[in-house]
């Protein structure tokens, strides 16, 4: 039962991540990740961790209510459009939001001293004890990666890139 949740969660968390790459709706990105971090949670349980997932969920949770009410300013802020394509060069405009949700995206990716590490470097570590086999190692660091991967292309084209997508 606990390896078929595993290998239901690790596919979850990698297709997740796969699909929010190629999206280009702000809200749409932000849930494929709440779905990937859903994923991850459930590898956690997999593994018979199951504090350690209720900490990711309730650390998860602070992070992604914060990436969604700064997606709703920037909506807001680009003429009610939801298409990343079309925000480019936000960080002028809003300075304060692009503070906060860099912070939200970076927490999200795991870095050190921000919230999201102090559960994902868990689960990770514990998993990485834990002999399941390279498949399932491996393919647990491309899922995070993928989360890496979308997060740094999201801010990208939100704040950095060209206003219109240009």
């Amino acid at each position: 039962c606990s390896a078929f949740l595993l290998f239901i969660s690790i596919m979850t968390m990698f297709m997740s991540g796969v699909v929010a790459i190629f999206e280009y709706d702000l809200k749409k990105i932000i849930a494929l990740s709440t779905l990937s971090q859903l994923g991850m949670m459930m590898f956690s349980i997999s593994l018979g961790l199951f504090e350690l997932a209720f900490f990711h969920l309730l650390t998860h949770a602070l992070f992604k209510a914060l990436l969604f009410l700064c997606a709703g300013i920037l909506i807001h802020g680009a003429g009610n459009t939801q298409d990343i394509r079309s925000f480019g060069g936000l960080s002028l405009n809003f300075p304060l939001i692009t503070v906060c949700m860099n912070l939200a995206n970076l927490s999200l990716c795991g870095v050190p001293f921000l919230a999201g590490f102090y559960s994902k470097d868990l689960i990770v570590e514990l998993a990485c004890q834990y002999s399941w086999g390279i498949f399932i190692l491996l393919m647990m660091f491309i899922c995070l990666m993928l989360t890496v991967l979308y997060s740094v292309r999201l801010t990208y084209l939100s704040f950095v890139g060209l206003y219109g997508g240009g």
